[in-house]
């Protein structure tokens, strides 16, 4: 199925990359995209989406086109429906926004309720393109404000928030029912954004202190004290593997220095992980011709998180 997305405009390339674990890409403007996606439902799993559309169309950015391409369409419908229009920054379209809701009212055939609409029609106005389609769901960005991680029962400052935690999840292209590890799973956020969308979630730490608090935040996963050049685990056994390395002085450790363990632990990951499949790996510096040594980078994302601290998030496979 076609589908139109409105995207989070908090970064400029992972949101359109996020997609890829439901679809394939086909379209792209400033905060919107279009893929096709064999399940719409798994939609539902993706964090820096706002609002995910059936895809009827798309036209010039004029309200002369908008309406031609309505006329088209001649969309009836029983359901009392609201038309809505966004207008992403720098979009080139001056007429007013509601001046073409009017217009999207007046063109379907149907009961208008603005107030308690059971369907909504929307148009996204981005650079050039205006793009049109029906509400499937919006994707409930409150869930993630709830797993807010000074609400778990164990808590730790500089944890990664629930948003880019899944985020990164789904570069990892991990599906329902697959194995996801995390080597360095501190207090558990990633492995908890895992286990929410249905993926099995399996962490280990060298921090004991970070192992007993992990298994308190995930009560139902395995979480395992081990050296991350040294894991416990076969093989091709592991379908994902998403962590966020440690760095700083603070950091407990058993390598000699920070890029013997990052060494290490790339060249665990690169045992465990099953031929074909990725790993999404967040660091503070460029590891990249660590990472190299054992893998080939997909991808990589720069996400600045304040001041003094970047986030640069690898694709590997």
């Amino acid at each position: 199925m076609k589908l139109l997305f409105e995207l989070s405009g908090e970064h400029p390339d992972l949101p359109v990359a996020e997609l890829a674990c439901v679809g394939t890409l086909l379209d792209r403007r400033t905060q919107v995209a279009v893929a096709e996606c064999p399940d719409p439902g798994k939609t539902s799993r993706l964090a820096l989406t706002h609002v995910v559309s059936e895809y009827l169309g798309e036209c010039e950015a004029t309200k002369e086109a908008l309406a031609d391409l309505l006329r088209d369409l001649s969309l009836r419908t029983d359901r009392p429906f609201a038309g809505r229009v966004k207008k992403v920054h720098g979009a080139g379209m001056d007429t007013p926004q509601l001046e073409l809701e009017r217009m999207i009212g007046g063109m379907i055939t149907g009961p208008v309720s603005l107030r308690h609409p059971e369907e909504e029609y929307r148009a996204l106005v981005s650079d050039d393109r205006c793009y049109f389609g029906r509400v499937i769901h919006r994707i409930d960005r409150g869930a993630f404000e709830y797993r807010n991680p000074m609400r778990r029962p164990f808590f730790h400052p500089g944890v990664m928030m629930p948003r880019t935690a899944r985020a990164i999840v789904n570069l990892s292209l991990v599906r329902e029912g697959e194995l996801l590890c995390d080597p360095f799973c501190g207090t558990g956020g990633i492995l908890l954004e895992a286990e929410s969308i249905g993926v099995l979630p399996v962490g280990s730490d060298f921090d004991p202190m970070m192992v007993e608090g992990c298994r308190r935040n995930l009560p139902r996963a395995p979480v395992i004290l081990a050296d991350a050049t040294r894991l416990p685990f076969a093989d091709s056994s592991i379908d994902a593997v998403v962590t966020d390395l440690p760095y700083g002085q603070s950091v407990r450790i058993q390598a000699d220095s920070m890029d013997s363990l990052y060494a290490g632990a790339f060249a665990e990951i690169r045992r465990i992980l099953r031929p074909g499949r990725r790993a999404v790996v967040v660091t503070h510096r460029d590891v990249t011709p660590i990472a190299a040594r054992e893998f080939d980078v997909l991808e990589t994302h720069l996400q600045r998180v304040h001041k003094s601290l970047t986030r640069r998030i690898m694709v590997l496979g």
